[in-house]
């Protein structure tokens, strides 16, 4: 009797990055935790904020609180549960905080439709994304990585390579944010990690396709949205037959500060204690890890701190957002 072949086992980089995407990549997760930052706490406030499907939020929120991203609870007098987040769950604010201020740069047509107000300096705030040994801000030109404990490779999941791009329009529904405007581009887990590629010197199609175990189309699929999108320019490097690289735009290495919290927020939470990479900033020459401060008084942004100036009416769109201040 004859054997088939045995299945080709595609294997992926360890990477904190992959791991907390596996979590926030799914862009309604995302914008629900966007909404728990403001105040939402509720099924149907989520809902009335983002117009979701209620089908949606419930698998959502399911998900998000089987993963210790939300905790649910029942307040005292009341049968109506809420959705609160957990340690864990607010520790994302770095990187919703770094998405934010990427789409405010590039994506809002110099008007953000909200002003960050730092309550423990009292200054309309632009955080940024440091180095956490020298304070100094971090961009991917001055930074160096190698393997950490938890660097090597893995079976990649089954049904990754099938798995289409949504209609990124459906994100912009709900209040303004300069989130949804950046996660419009880079809503869906293969176009970061394609971006990830970039930050790692993978510049060639073949080298790419080679390290995510991307099915050619969607790779193909990803590289033009990203092209068209100001993310990446294209560079012939072979004439004959035509061949060409992919480079990282200003635009693009502006993503390096998510990048980076995601990376910081992954080893946290998702390594083990066992990071699979480690960064050196050239600058002061010391190991960090991602930190994201207040431009005006240097201290680290959290969410209890942060309170919001809104450039739209919140009744329009259904958010009321209870720590936005006038």
């Amino acid at each position: 009797m004859k054997r088939g072949k045995p299945a080709i086992v595609r294997l992926e980089r360890n990477c904190s990055v992959a791991r907390t995407l596996d979590i926030v990549s799914d862009a309604w997760a995302f914008l629900i935790i966007r909404e728990a930052f403001f105040g939402t706490q509720t099924f149907e406030a989520f809902r009335s904020a983002l117009g979701i499907p209620r089908a949606t939020l419930t698998g959502r929120l399911r998900k998000l609180t089987q993963l210790e991203i939300f905790r649910q609870i029942a307040p005292a007098g009341s049968q109506r549960k809420e959705y609160r987040l957990t340690k864990m769950g607010f520790d994302l604010y770095s990187s919703f905080i770094a998405m934010m201020q990427f789409g405010d740069r590039w994506l809002a047509g110099g008007k953000p439709p909200l002003t960050l107000v730092h309550m423990t300096c009292g200054c309309a705030s632009h955080p940024i994304v440091t180095c956490s040994s020298c304070g100094e801000r971090v961009s991917a030109r001055d930074v160096k990585f190698r393997d950490g404990p938890g660097a090597g490779r893995r079976p990649a999941k089954a049904g990754r390579n099938t798995r289409r791009a949504a209609d990124a329009r459906r994100f912009l529904l709900g209040r303004p944010s300069s989130v949804s405007r950046a996660l419009e581009i880079i809503g869906d887990k293969w176009s970061f990690m394609v971006v990830r590629e970039a930050f790692f010197g993978n510049r060639r199609y073949d080298k790419i396709l080679t390290e995510l175990s991307i099915a050619p189309n969607i790779l193909t699929d990803r590289l033009s949205r990203l092209v068209e999108a100001g993310v990446f320019r294209k560079r012939l490097y072979q004439a004959s037959p035509g061949r060409y690289e992919y480079l990282l735009t200003d635009m693009g290495r502006d993503l390096y500060g998510s990048f980076i919290t995601m990376l910081r927020w992954g080893d946290r939470w998702l390594s083990n204690g066992k990071p699979p990479l480690l960064l050196r900033h050239l600058t002061c020459g010391r190991d960090f890890h991602a930190s994201v401060i207040c431009e005006h008084c240097q201290k680290p942004v959290v969410a209890a701190d942060m309170q919001y100036k809104l450039a739209y009416d919140p009744k329009a769109f259904g958010a009321l957002g209870p720590r936005s201040v006038s």
